[in-house]
């Protein structure tokens, strides 16, 4: 890389701007979702088929569409990722892999199903039930009552514990992931 501002090796990793730049586009945040969600590879066609189907709600999507983002894949999209050390774009084999800066990106992408819920909803509930469930032992709820303030802490504390366990080895781009180099 030519060291001009913006650019950066592999080691530095990349800088919160050019993350968000990246997250901007509708098409690049497909593009890491898809690779993400399989095995890290792809082509550019069949990126252009998924993303031209959640464009278009089609599927297949329509054959002008799918060449609109095959096209915009081709020229911007994955040049920009491949620039960054986010994605590796083979332009000669139409083929894409993740590639080492993608844990960088991937910390930024919670992929939320559309009836789904995020972690952080996830987490303030858990925090909801147990400020009511404290509450609801002091006032004398009865099953509340018998658990007690320490029972019901003591069991939203091994909750938290358990699925932040769950959260780290989920999470790819952890920094218990890259010590061991995975």
């Amino acid at each position: 890389m030519s060291g001009e501002e913006g650019d950066h090796d592999g080691d530095a990793g990349l800088a919160a701007s050019d993350i968000h730049d990246v997250l901007r586009n509708d098409r690049r945040r497909l593009v890491l979702e898809r690779l993400r969600s399989g095995d890290g590879t792809s082509t550019v066609s069949e990126l252009a088929e998924h993303i031209g189907g959640v464009e278009s709600g089609e599927s297949p999507p329509p054959r002008n569409v799918r060449q609109s983002v095959y096209v915009s894949l081709h020229q911007t999209h994955l040049p920009k990722l491949d620039e960054l050390g986010i994605a590796e774009y083979d332009s000669d084999a139409k083929t894409v892999s993740l590639a080492d800066n993608a844990a960088d990106v991937g910390v930024y992408m919670e992929v939320v199903p559309q009836y789904g819920i995020s972690w952080a909803e996830y987490y303030l509930g858990v925090g909801l039930l147990g400020l009511l469930s404290i509450v609801g032992a002091v006032v004398g709820v009865p099953v509340l009552r018998a658990i007690g303030p320490t029972g019901i802490g003591l069991g939203l504390s091994v909750l938290v514990l358990t699925s932040s366990l769950y959260r780290l080895f989920d999470q790819e781009s952890t920094l218990l992931h890259r010590l061991r180099g995975d």
